[in-house]
């Protein structure tokens, strides 16, 4: 079913650390009217990289997340800087975080974290033909770079330390669009 948008009656907003909150006034095509509040980042979003160095075998990284206080396994990931393209901060992070570059980089799509809240999207980037390569990062220690195979994600998806959502949705999806779209 498809349905017509609230309508916006009024936005106020305030500042919240890191973050833009807003509150707004909405309409329901039904009468009904709500406030609702959402957050928007300050940034240009970020991207999610899923590193291949062949056809089934995806570069983790280990690095501490402060938020659960341990040392979590992932995808390489990182904010967009200004006048970067999601291409060009997933490059610059893959070889920031895994010390690698890659030829050749794809925007699957995008995810979101809360959609019913937050404005912030992550660019979903499919990195292959990999090549060793560098960069200083803003890491405060190198980050150590885990092979795993696709075959046995559902191993991976079991770990205590590999639970940061965003690089689950990304396994999933980029083994999907690979099983489909195969040579093309």
């Amino acid at each position: 079913m498809s349905r017509r948008l609230p309508t916006i009656h009024s936005i106020t907003e305030h500042e919240a650390g890191p973050y833009r909150m807003e509150r707004l006034d909405l309409e329901f095509g039904n009468g009904e009217r709500r406030l609702y509040e959402r957050l928007h980042g300050r940034g240009h979003g970020a991207v999610a990289v899923v590193p291949l160095i062949d056809d089934q075998t995806v570069l983790l990284v280990r690095e501490y997340a402060a938020g659960v206080h341990r040392y979590e396994l992932g995808l390489v990931k990182g904010r967009i800087d200004a006048g970067e393209t999601p291409l060009e901060a997933a490059g610059r992070e893959l070889k920031e975080e895994a010390g690698y570059g890659a030829r050749d980089l794809q925007v699957i799509r995008t995810l979101t974290l809360a959609p019913t809240y937050m404005s912030h999207l992550t660019w979903l980037v499919l990195a292959r033909d990999l090549y060793p390569e560098r960069l200083p990062g803003d890491e405060p220690e190198e980050l150590e770079v885990v092979p795993w195979r696709l075959d046995a994600l559902h191993e991976l998806v079991l770990r205590e330390e590999f639970s940061e959502g965003r690089s689950l949705a990304a396994l999933f999806v980029v083994r999907e669009y690979l099983q489909h779209h195969a040579g093309r």
